[in-house]
């Protein structure tokens, strides 16, 4: 991987003496890959530290991240959508809090490309690109899930699990969740709390679906829900019931919507944004399971001010927490550990566990505990 140093360094040189001199990113047409979308490979003190001392006197903007791809990413400025590629080093330093190199959402500077750069043929050349990220501002809210490092990058002892942000300083957790079709299910509905809670989202619980089966089938899971102070709308994307309230709720916020596949998610997106026309799919008739018809997160602004953000189905949702930390998440359960006889007591089968008393004496309702239990299985 060194031998190849030297040759990166010279690209870049070649690059920045062509910017200096007002040159093109590309001297011979014929040659129009040279410096794709996918980004160019720089070292420390470049794009990755967010300098933009080495871009000469190209002008600078400021926009949010709108869509994540492979080549690059889109990034909304004064209302045009660019396409911005991005330096392969550009990551933040190594053990940062809620670490991701792009999410939509976030907010980024970058240094447009000239005009005489593109010769007035940008929609020809797939390779071209209207600007680089210099930089990105600190994340205020995430919706993340973890995800390891790459090995090749891990040391031996090293436990780390980074994670992979789905979208960045949005104000509400919008969780959807379906009366039946498939089933609601409470453990992914816990799981998608807790994100929210570290996240610093505001969750929100939408229950689709109510012209298939009324929302108080689920009044045991829906009333725990109330009691910890989160805002429900039942509502059905196909008749419009509740469509009012959730427009009302939404209304002026920066949301991401989160759920399963086939709870609606993008049908109730095409009711409240009529120009959106996401592609639906119904569920599988022999699994109840839904298909994903969301394939990368994307932003769709509100009729009545702020916008929405709609992320692939997540039939699962692993919650990046150590057996330590998951306690906190569960303040009934957090309340009684100190009376343990154990002080590491995991809750689960130790004798003198004031949890598990509690449980049995109908203290700590069953259903919170058994929320614990599975979680707890999914990070040992």
């Amino acid at each position: 991987m060194a031998k190849h140093k030297g040759k990166s360094k010279r690209r870049i040189k070649d690059w920045q003496g062509r910017l200096d001199s007002g040159g093109d990113f590309v001297s011979d047409p014929a040659e129009p890959r040279r410096f794709s979308a996918q980004g160019v490979k720089l070292g420390p003190g470049s794009f990755a530290s967010g300098e933009a001392e080495e871009l000469g006197n190209m002008e600078s903007r400021s926009g949010m991240v709108t869509g994540v791809f492979r080549r690059g990413v889109f990034v909304r400025i004064s209302g045009e959508e660019l396409f911005c590629g991005m330096a392969k080093t550009f990551r933040p330093p190594e053990r940062a809090e809620m670490t991701s190199p792009l999410a939509v959402g976030d907010d980024v500077t970058v240094a447009l490309a000239r005009s005489e750069h593109t010769h007035g043929q940008t929609d020809l050349d797939r390779n071209r690109i209207d600007g680089m990220i210099l930089s990105r501002k600190p994340r205020r809210t995430v919706l993340a899930r973890p995800e390891p490092r790459s090995q090749k990058r891990r040391e031996q002892y090293d436990g780390d699990v980074f994670e992979k942000v789905i979208a960045a300083n949005m104000d509400m957790l919008v969780i959807v969740a379906a009366t039946a079709q498939p089933e609601m299910r409470r453990g992914l509905i816990d799981r998608f709390l807790i994100a929210a809670e570290r996240g610093k989202l505001q969750p929100v619980m939408l229950v689709n679906k109510i012209d298939i089966q009324p929302a108080e089938a689920h009044s045991e899971i829906l009333q725990d829900l109330a009691s910890r102070g989160v805002p429900i709308v039942p509502c059905s994307a196909v008749r419009g019931d509740g469509l009012a309230e959730v427009r009302n709720l939404l209304g002026q916020k920066q949301c991401v919507l989160a759920g399963a596949s086939g709870v609606g998610k993008s049908s109730l997106i095409n009711a409240i944004v009529p120009e959106a026309r996401i592609e639906t799919r119904a569920v599988r008739s022999k699994d109840d399971r839904g298909r994903h018809t969301t394939s990368q997160a994307r932003v769709y602004d509100l009729p009545g001010g702020g916008m929405i953000i709609d992320t692939p189905g997540l039939r699962e949702l692993a919650v990046g927490l150590s057996a330590r930390e998951l306690p906190w998440y569960f303040p009934e359960i957090e309340l009684l550990a100190p009376q343990c006889k154990f002080r590491d007591c995991t809750h689960t089968h130790e004798p003198g566990c004031a949890v598990i008393q509690a449980v049995e004496d109908a203290v700590i309702p069953a259903h919170r505990y058994e929320s614990y239990l599975r979680i707890l299985a999914t990070i040992e």
